[in-house]
Parts: structure tokens; sequence; C-alpha cells
């Protein structure tokens, strides 16, 4: 294991130079201190976990301090947002403090949110709030527990520093890990600006560090093209499947890696609806849970049109086309697997479908529904889950069809069953009231509960002695907080 200054940078970024990237130094925030730090993610640059108490830990991550061999940049980029293209964006208030590589010879980016004003903060003050980056810390780590590809977070570091949102509020810094933070909204930018020399350097260097075996085939950006489009559709079929709802899928928001990215008024469904906004500013439900799977295309298109000068139109019509098809088969595959289901059948997406109705019109908890019903055999579990539902005639006719089906499944043996339903259906999810009371605590100085969760979260599938509360339904109150972009 490492200590803090025994890390090895290569900041492959900063070499592209500054029209792609500004430097600027971070803006340190008062009385530092620890909030939290995940030591899985520390792993990642091969840290002790045991730094994250030390006093330079909280130092370097707060702006105090900063290693020698680091070069800061804030990037540039455009993007959609909310289907309207803006033509400037950036870091407004992260920065890249450099691209470190571990003994396995895997890059990371350091990336510091909260950091102070760059040239692209427009009118905001380039601070994150206590609040905001605790809720990125949680949602990072928890998606990465559940197997959904996603940025990390290494640590949150709070202070004394006022900000002022709708209410005046604490400023912290969040370190951010990613292989690259490369956006869809990068290509936008120096498409829509006419600058086709920083486009193709960006090109070849997304290539290079992230798409090398593209190279090797005959058109290497539409084998890369191909690949996000992939990815992307893995991705959205996972959040689908797991009940997560972005909630601002604008194009600056969009991985290039096809990995989660920039968290703000996310949610995990707990009552199961389709139309559900996590956003309170979406007044049109663009970013509804449902719309999520078509936002997807929608923003791979946009992609697509800013890589029109390295691939020919038709080409890249085609490769969209690919998106719905591989996100229905990666879905079906995944709801088939919280269902028990090992093999296929013609009828399931039908399966699937009515059961998330029923679901709908009772407003049943997604999550425990499937947890529970890997509990017991197929019979004796959809008997215990019936007076969930309103529709008991429907779910009766469902609940025949499903024990029918996973009779015809092969596998009788019970133990197995829930061995194999536990090991996809998570018991503890990151639910928005779990968020809001460890945020609660840790805004009073009191950090254990964050902590705490973050633990929990960290293992989802198990059930963790002790830790019941966590796994329940919840209350009236908790279902219906108003999450807005602010942060």
């Amino acid at each position: 294991m490492k200590a803090l200054d025994e890390l090895t940078f290569d900041n492959r970024f900063a070499r592209l130079g500054d029209a792609l990237s500004t430097h600027v130094l971070p803006e340190p925030i008062a009385e530092p201190c620890l909030v939290v730090a995940s030591p899985a993610a520390m792993a990642l640059l091969d840290l002790d976990p045991a730094v994250a108490e030390t006093p330079v830990f909280a130092e370097l991550f707060s702006g105090h301090k900063l290693w020698a061999e680091a070069e800061p940049r804030a990037m540039v980029y455009s993007g959609h947002q909310f289907g309207v293209y803006n033509p400037q964006l950036g870091d407004g208030r992260g920065l890249l403090l450099g691209e470190v590589y571990n003994e396995a010879g895997e890059h990371w980016d350091l990336h510091l949110k909260g950091a102070g004003q760059t040239p692209y903060s427009r009118m905001g003050d380039g601070r994150a709030v206590l609040r905001s980056s605790i809720r990125e810390f949680l949602a990072s780590e928890a998606l990465q527990a559940l197997g959904i590809p996603t940025t990390r977070a290494l640590c949150v570091i709070g202070s004394s520093t006022p900000v002022w949102r709708e209410k005046q509020e604490r400023a912290a810094m969040l370190l951010r890990l990613s292989p690259s933070h490369v956006r869809f909204g990068h290509f936008e930018y120096f498409y829509y600006t006419k600058r086709p020399e920083q486009q193709k350097a960006l090109g070849e260097h997304v290539l290079a560090m992230h798409f090398p075996e593209c190279l090797e085939q005959p058109e290497p950006y539409l084998a890369m093209f191909r690949e996000i489009v992939e990815r992307n559709a893995e991705l959205i079929a996972k959040w689908q499947a797991y009940g997560f709802c972005h909630g601002v899928m604008n194009t600056d928001n969009m991985s290039i890696l096809g990995i989660t990215f920039d968290f703000g008024p996310f949610a995990f469904l707990d009552d199961f609806d389709a139309h559900f906004i996590c956003n309170h500013s979406d007044d049109q439900g663009r970013y509804s849970f449902s719309n999520q799977v078509p936002i997807g295309q929608w923003n791979l298109s946009a992609l697509a049109q800013a890589l029109t000068p390295f691939i020919s139109v038709e080409a890249l019509r085609e490769t969209l086309g690919l998106y719905f098809p591989l996100y229905q088969a990666h879905y079906l595959d995944l709801m088939r697997r919280r269902l028990g289901l090992t093999t296929g059948e013609d009828d399931d997406q039908t399966l699937v479908e009515n059961l998330l109705q029923l679901m709908q019109n009772a407003g049943v908890d997604y999550s425990l529904f499937f947890r529970r019903l890997g509990d017991h055999a197929p019979e004796l579990a959809v008997t215990r889950l019936r007076d969930d539902f309103v529709d008991i005639k429907g779910f009766d006719a469902w609940a025949e069809r499903y024990c029918a089906r996973a009779a015809r499944d092969g596998d009788n043996d019970q133990a197995r069953r829930r061995m194999r339903m536990h090991a996809v259906n998570p018991l503890y999810i990151l639910r928005n009231y779990l968020a809001q009371k460890a945020i609660d605590a840790a805004e009073s100085g009191d950090y254990a509960e964050v902590r705490r969760l973050h633990a929990v979260l960290s293992d989802p599938f198990t059930e963790q002695p002790g830790m019941e509360r966590y796994a329940e339904r919840p209350p009236e109150w908790g279902k219906h907080l108003e999450i807005s972009c602010s942060s």
C-alpha cells in the first residue's frame, strides 16, 4: 500500500494543451475535516485506508496542499441541456488535479469538485455544498456495489466556509475518480466551434487512451462510436432494471466511457412509478424514469452529429440503430435474473411488463418486491406478496403464469434459487430519505450516519445484522423529497 506522497502522476490530458483546458489552482476551504472516505476507492490508487485519518489527507482534498506533480486543469466543453444547445459550459466548480496510475497500470483521473471559481463558472461561486457532495459520494459507491458502471468517490471533505444556495450552507469538496472525464459535450464543443484540429486531437487522445482496440479496426472512430453505443445501452438497461433515475441526462453529463456521471438530483425508485421525475427542476419530465431509454439514444445522436467529420452519416445512423435492440436484450436478461429465471422464453418480456403495470397500479416497493420474491419457493413467495397489490385478480393471474414459468425453468432447488436471486436483488438501496437523514446529521457535525450508510450500501446484497432499518420501506414523507440541481 502507498502513502499519499507516493502517488505516480501522468497528466496525459493536460498535455493536450490550453485549447482543451485551463490551468487553475484550487481555492482552499476553511477548517477542512474528513466527512467520509471509501477504502474501496482508495484501493484503486493503492492507498492505505489509514491515511484518510491523517491531517494531510484533508489538506490535499480541500485545496490547502497540492502534489508537486499535479497539474490542475479546468476542462472546457459544451452540451445540450434539457434538449437546448449551450455553446460553452466547462468545469465551473471542479478541477482535474491530474492522472495517477496504480501498480496495475490503470490510470485514474483525480477530479476535485467544489474547488472554486474557474473561467467556466459563469455566475457561480465554484463551490459545492456538503449536501450534494455527500449525495454524490454515496451514490457513486452504492452504484459500484450494485454492479452499475460509475465514477467513483474517494472522499468528502467538509469545512466551515459558508456558501449560499436557497439558504446558507457549508462548502465541501469531493474527490472523484474516473478513467476519463471526457464527455459527449467535449466533442460537441469543438464540432460547433469549428475547430477541427482540436477535435481531432481530442479524438486521437480518447482512442489511444480509452479505446486502443478500436485503432486496429479499418475505421477507428466508427468502432469507437459503436463501443460507446453498446456501453450506454448496457448502462441504461442497468439503471432501468435497478430503478435508478439520473435526473439530468444532459449531453455534458454523459461520459464517453458509458459510465454513470455527474450526479445531481438522482433517486432510486421507492414505489414503482414508470413516470417518476426525480429532479424538481424538470418541469416537463424530460428525464423521467421511463424517458431515460429514449433520451439515451437522443444523446448518442447528439454525439453522432459531432462525429460526422470522422464517420459517414450512413454508418452513424446504422450504428445508432443498434441501441434499442442492445438495450432490450440487456434489460430483459437482467429482469429474468431478478425474477430468478436462468433461461429465456418468448413471453418473458410480457411477463415483466405485466408485473410492472401491476406494481405501478398498487405503488409496490420496487426493490423489496424482488428481494422478497426470492425468500421462498415461487408459490409461497407470491402468496406472501399478494396483499401488496390492489388488483388481486390481476396479480393472481400473473402469479400463476410466473410459477408455471419458474417450474419450466428447470431448477427447483429453493436454496440455490434463493442464493441466486439474493445475489442480484439488493436488500439495501440508497433511498432519498436515508441520504437525507445522513445529510441532516452531517450538517450538525455528526458524520457517523454517513459512514454507517456508506458501509451498509457497500454490501447491498448481504443481510447485515442490526441494519434492518436500512431495508425498510420509507415513511410517506421520505417518498416525496424534492431534489433540485442546486449544489
